[in-house]
């Protein structure tokens, strides 16, 4: 059997938080090997909106890892912002009353001790940051820290900057973890061979639970489905990242129903992005009627302008998903060479730089840049107890 040696560490993902994960270990001196099921940013990573967000974080680990990531991506989007269309555009979530704004104000209050900038904006102002946005909103919150990159293109552009401190191993499915003697990780077998390493990354999105099955551990990530409807091409008709009040509670809901909020923002390139849903319903990417048409109706009621407005496609996608809403990252003390980098469900793309710089601390023992307890993956009860 085919055997290689190239690396100091295996990523198994290529989606942005994979390549984030190679970045950042490539900075601390190791060299790696990324291997992919399919291309670069072929799952979720590939069938994401690019959100950089804080605005839907309530004060707590996330939020901390976020507010940090945010760093990292403002310094990571320096030298190359309209290669990866990066935009500081900021992010207003709307409530559509008294009660929905009341509430909006306590999460900002809340918000804002955590280091969040949030700026109340009446109901009469709105409009002075979203010219078509519909009356009848009580107010809202401007987030002027809200980002937005195309993921695609981040996840290719950070693994180019390794250089050749890095080789890709795409449409090479991973089939076993190799463990030594004392159940120590000694790399991967894959459709093509083996490859040996002694710390293998899991990076593998809404895999990644059948990944950590392959080393003998319990993950148990899952995917959340989601539909994103693209127009046609437009001038500048939304400037921010909008979306109604019920989105924070969606993103933070356990639920396996579908379930939609309206959430709509422009592109550098023109087309309006529509979401959101979420639904679990395994792998199915049977398209859902009913979910594009919860969409359609949510976007509508935002922005009336886009009612005449071509939808020229949609695509889905799938959230890795962890019952606690929070990611899995860094070493895992059951299997020694074992690290997680994975279940970000949708905030995957935001927290991927940070969670890089996490991992590239666990594999050369650095000073962690925050509390990482929270994210342990040995948290979960095992589902065979």
């Amino acid at each position: 059997m085919l055997t290689r040696r190239l690396s100091d560490v295996i990523v198994v993902g290529a989606g942005v938080v994979g390549a984030a994960c190679a970045s950042y270990a490539v900075g601390a001196g190791l060299r790696v090997t990324v291997i992919d099921r399919g291309p670069v940013a072929g799952g979720t990573t590939g069938a994401g909106e690019g959100n950089l967000l804080v605005s839907d974080k309530a004060p707590g680990p996330e939020l901390e890892l976020s507010l940090l990531s945010m760093k990292l991506w403002t310094d990571l989007a320096g030298g190359l912002p309209s290669r990866i269309e990066y935009e500081a555009k900021g992010g207003l979530v709307v409530a559509r009353d008294a009660a929905g704004m009341a509430a909006l104000a306590e999460f900002a209050a809340r918000q804002r001790e955590a280091g969040v900038e949030a700026v109340e904006v009446p109901a009469d102002r709105l409009n002075d940051l979203e010219p078509h946005l519909a009356a009848g909103p009580a107010g809202g919150f401007h987030y002027p820290g809200d980002a937005q990159v195309m993921p695609a293109l981040a996840a290719a552009h950070l693994l180019r900057g390794c250089g050749e401190h890095v080789t890709l191993r795409l449409g090479e499915e991973v089939t076993a973890i190799l463990r030594g003697a004392s159940g120590e990780v000694r790399g991967v077998r894959t459709s093509r061979g083996e490859i040996h390493a002694p710390y293998v990354v899991n990076a593998a999105g809404v895999y990644g639970g059948e990944l950590a099955r392959l080393a003998g551990v319990d993950l148990p990530v899952l995917p959340r489905r989601g539909f994103v409807l693209v127009t046609e091409p437009l001038p500048r008709v939304v400037r921010h990242k909008v979306y109604a009040a019920d989105y924070v509670a969606n993103v933070a809901s356990g639920s396996a129903a579908l379930q939609t909020s309206a959430v709509v923002e422009g592109t550098p390139a023109g087309p309006v992005l529509i979401g959101a849903s979420r639904e679990r319903v395994g792998h199915d990417r049977t398209l859902s009627v009913p979910a594009l048409r919860r969409l359609a109706a949510g976007a509508t009621a935002l922005f009336p302008v886009l009612a005449g407005v071509r939808a020229m496609r949609t695509y889905a996608g799938f959230r890795p998903y962890l019952p606690d809403h929070l990611p899995a990252i860094g070493s895992d003390p059951r299997v020694p060479g074992l690290l997680h980098a994975c279940g970000h469900e949708g905030a995957g793309i935001g927290l991927a730089p940070v969670t890089g710089l996490v991992v590239a601390r666990c594999l050369t023992g650095g000073e962690q840049p925050l509390d990482i307890g929270p994210f342990r993956p040995e948290r979960f009860p095992s589902s065979a107890a």
